[in-house]
């Protein structure tokens, strides 16, 4: 993936750049064009910029164009296109682009169903950093889907993710501390985890957190009566 990227003091400069043929900035123009930042928005346009960056194999066009063609912006929804795009874009490092490409492989839209290359996808863009494929990353060594089984790696790639506020990934790295695996049960750092993806409206987390709370007056409930019979028997 291209580091550096430039910048411009004005959108006007910005245009300037593309309409004389500078890839990046062809790459934010279409941005603009598809956020409706600084020009009203029209996919349309965005995708003809995306595609004159992307030709010239900037990355982040190439990222953007395939995901033009998995959403259906601007074009029509052509898994294939979205799929040869991604690959494009993957090829030269880039993150957003691994990820995706590792979604169509998994789901086998505009590539064949593999799970072997979704596992090899995710685990580029996760070491560079791309939360939801670290998260997924963690799904596949949980189960043992196409990776051996482990659980220590799990929770790596959980914790990865559920630092970048992914609520799924806090949820089971709270799964993990609550049962002991990959790391030592600990309800209380399960509870830590539960709270922080419940925040963010994960349904398991809040679950786990009203049968935790529930539990937790069930027992003090129990004490409670326990010690008031052995006072009156001690009576």
């Amino acid at each position: 993936m291209a580091n550096h990227r430039k910048t411009w003091s004005s959108f006007d400069e910005m245009r300037k750049a593309a309409e004389e043929g500078d890839a990046q900035a062809q790459s934010y123009l279409g941005v603009s064009f598809q956020n409706g930042q600084g020009v009203p928005q029209d996919y349309t346009e965005s995708v003809k910029w995306f595609r004159r960056a992307a030709e010239q194999n900037d990355p982040v066009a190439q990222c953007y164009l395939g995901f033009c063609f998995l959403s259906g912006h601007g074009v029509p929804q052509e898994m294939g296109e979205a799929a040869r795009w991604f690959r494009e874009a993957a090829e030269q490092g880039d993150p957003a682009a691994q990820f995706n490409l590792g979604i169509l492989y998994e789901t086998g839209q505009g590539v064949p169903l593999n799970y072997a290359e979704a596992v090899k996808w995710y685990h580029a863009a996760a070491e560079r950093g791309e939360p939801q494929a670290q998260f997924n990353l963690g799904v596949f060594y949980e189960q043992g889907h196409v990776v051996p089984q482990n659980f220590e790696e799990a929770v790596k790639w959980y914790r990865a993710a559920a630092e970048q506020e992914i609520g799924p990934a806090q949820c089971n790295l709270g799964l993990c501390y609550q049962t002991g695996r990959g790391v030592p049960e600990n309800m209380q750092e399960a509870v830590r985890w539960f709270i922080r993806a419940a925040r963010q409206g994960d349904k398991t987390a809040q679950h786990n957190l009203g049968v935790y709370y529930a539990t937790q007056e069930a027992e003090q409930q129990a004490a409670a009566e326990a010690a008031e019979e052995s006072g009156e028997e001690a009576k």
